[in-house]
């Protein structure tokens, strides 16, 4: 327990640490390439920024010279403010329409992106390794591929405030320059006032978010445990404990996100309207200073209080923004992660185009390890030739499901060689072998739909007419068809309205339906009751005839006919032999056997 609480700390120290500027240089050109599916969505925001912005630089520019020419002439007309009136407003009106364009198109641009980057992340988890899954909570990749690709929208929507800036700073320095030279060159100095803030909140608010992003992390997977496990908290009165829990990790979230509100409030909106509030002063001292040697006109007073709120306004929206950046960083260095893991499943040989056509497995000399340094498998070598069947016993730990996982793929082997019909398993086309290769675990899982849908698992190629015959098969059709909807009946999530049973029996109808050459129980009767077994070692006995089978066995009077025996232990074979001749050398087997009767007489 406390080494588990020393590697906790040390992951969320290292989670909390600030994220450097090179690494934030990399996130950020990575979002804009994960963007690339709308950049011309985006280019043509760009373009609509870029008039906007020069209407509203040019709008006080137009005013001040009415104000200053034509409202100061007596030959000034009445017809001659009207057309001003008149050509203001539809240049207002025009720029309105462009900043509609603007923001529909960076809305759709932004949309389109986030949906292509959540298909990459689903895409790349399906591409992974069963170890990585070992290795990282559920809860995390939800957070990551849900939660945090919402501030990818915000992220690519920060550009447009970013352009926005940039061209309303360029365009209004380009009129404050022909209006008034020597102001406009003191008012530069904002520019690097203003960058200085930004670096300072940048300082402080990536470590922040990173760690905020933790806690949320924590508080997905603590929430997705007590959702997963409801029957098992219940059943120990563990409700107490779990609130307690989740209300730490709550309060720690609390914590982090209220150091974030008090970081974006000192360096954000107060410190933009503190600069905004001295330039204007400025403005008004500066123009007032030189009213005591020349004329300030009213229209240039008016035209440089409303550029420097040109310039202000979207500084104050990127500013307030900031804290978005900096999520939208945090969230893409997490999403990068899943990205650049290379944890992938194991990858068939190139070329690979071996086909299963008789069922015949070979393991020679076989050593496996799930994290390359303690070896779980030693030496393991064993033939099953075409329709026999191999039973895998021993006590809990001592590698029946590993040598499962190395069989099917899910885990790469370090040493020896597996073969199906005399072809490396690498060298098998990965289509044909799932085809070929049934798979029944002790845990069935079921997808939400129906009970057609989830024996089919959505191949369009098997008929209702192959989903009935392989319900029938393993005898699951009478309960099928009592139900009010038969094979219509809906699962609900998990299959929670099924019992363990009938989930079982879907999920062997599920195999058989695909007819596999070679089929792999993973203790898949352990859960089942006596009169349920009964049944599917019925159903077993007709498939087994055609089909080489690989069988955990946790009851071992399942299979007493098995043609081949492997007693393993601590990943050794420490017996092989059929039954019989098992129970006579009175070694584990029988000890395993003997064991087990005393069990079953005691019941």
């Amino acid at each position: 327990m406390a080494e588990n609480n020393q590697t906790s700390s040390k992951k969320n120290s290292i989670w909390s640490s600030s994220i450097p500027i090179h690494d934030q240089l990399k996130v950020v050109w990575r979002l804009i390439k994960l963007a690339r599916p709308s950049y011309w969505m985006f280019a043509g925001a760009i373009f609509f920024v870029v008039f906007t912005t020069l209407f509203n630089g040019y709008l006080p520019y137009l005013l001040q010279n009415f104000m200053n020419h034509q409202l100061t002439s007596h030959n000034t007309t009445l017809n001659m403010i009207i057309a001003f009136a008149l050509g203001f407003g539809a240049i207002r009106i025009i720029s309105a329409v462009l900043a509609y364009f603007q923001n529909f198109w960076y809305t759709q641009a932004s949309e389109t992106a986030l949906n292509n980057v959540r298909k990459k992340l689903y895409a790349k988890l399906h591409s992974l390794g069963m170890r990585y899954f070992d290795q990282v909570p559920g809860g995390s990749l939800v957070t990551r591929v849900m939660n945090d690709t919402e501030s990818f929208f915000d992220f690519w929507m920060l550009f447009v405030s970013l352009v926005y800036a940039l061209f309303s700073i360029v365009s209004v320095y380009g009129f404050m320059f022909a209006s008034n030279k020597g102001l406009s060159l003191w008012l530069l100095l904002i520019v690097p006032l203003v960058l200085m803030t930004i670096w300072i909140y940048q300082r402080f608010s990536s470590s922040i978010y990173r760690n905020m992003r933790s806690k949320l992390s924590a508080l997905n997977s603590k929430l997705a445990e007590s959702i997963n496990g409801i029957e098992t908290i219940q059943n120990f009165n563990q409700q107490a404990r779990m609130r307690s829990e989740f209300s730490d990790i709550n309060e720690q979230y609390f914590q982090s996100r209220f150091r974030m509100v008090r970081t974006d409030s000192i360096l954000l909106g107060p410190m933009n309207q503190l600069l905004l509030g001295m330039t204007t002063v400025f403005i008004l001292w500066y123009l007032g200073d030189q009213s005591f040697s020349s004329a300030v006109a009213g229209g240039t007073i008016y035209a440089f209080t409303n550029w420097i709120g040109n310039i202000f306004n979207p500084l104050n929206n990127l500013q307030q923004n900031l804290s978005t950046f900096q999520d939208g960083i945090v969230a893409g260095y997490r999403a990068g992660k899943i990205l650049d893991d290379t944890t992938y499943e194991p990858q068939q040989n190139p070329g690979a185009d071996g086909k299963i056509t008789e069922g015949k497995i070979e393991f020679s000399h076989v050593d496996f390890s799930y994290d390359g340094k303690n070896t779980i498998l030693h030496d393991l070598s064993f033939t099953a030739e075409p329709g026999q069947t191999v039973a895998l016993v021993g006590h809990t730990g001592s590698g029946k499901s590993s040598t499962i996982n190395a069989l099917m793929r899910f885990y790469e082997f370090q040493h020896g060689s597996i073969k199906i019909d005399g072809h490396e398993i690498a060298d098998l086309d990965m289509t044909d072998f799932r085809k070929q290769v049934g798979l029944v675990l002790q845990d069935s899982f079921m997808f939400y739909g129906d009970i057609a849908s989830n024996i089919r698992m959505y191949d369009k190629s098997i008929t209702d007419q192959q989903i009935k015959d392989a319900a029938r098969f393993v005898d699951a059709d009478k309960f099928i068809e009592s139900l009010p909807n038969g094979y219509k009946t809906p699962v609900l999530e998990g299959g929670s309205s099924l019992s363990a049973g009938q989930k079982q029996l879907i999920s062997f109808a599920r195999t058989i339906v695909r007819d596999p050459k070679v089929l792999i129980l993973d203790e898949a009767t352990a859960t089942i009751d006596t009169q349920t077994e009964t049944a599917i070692q019925k159903a077993l006995k007709k498939m087994r005839s055609n089909r080489t089978t690989i069988a955990i066995a946790h009851r071992l009077s399942t299979i007493k006919d098995a043609d081949l025996i492997l007693v393993l232990d601590q990943g050794r074979v420490v017996e092989r032999g059929k039954h019989e001749e098992l129970l006579k050398k009175k070694g584990h087997y029988y000890e395993l056997y003997k064991m087990q009767s005393l069990e079953n007489a005691e019941i």
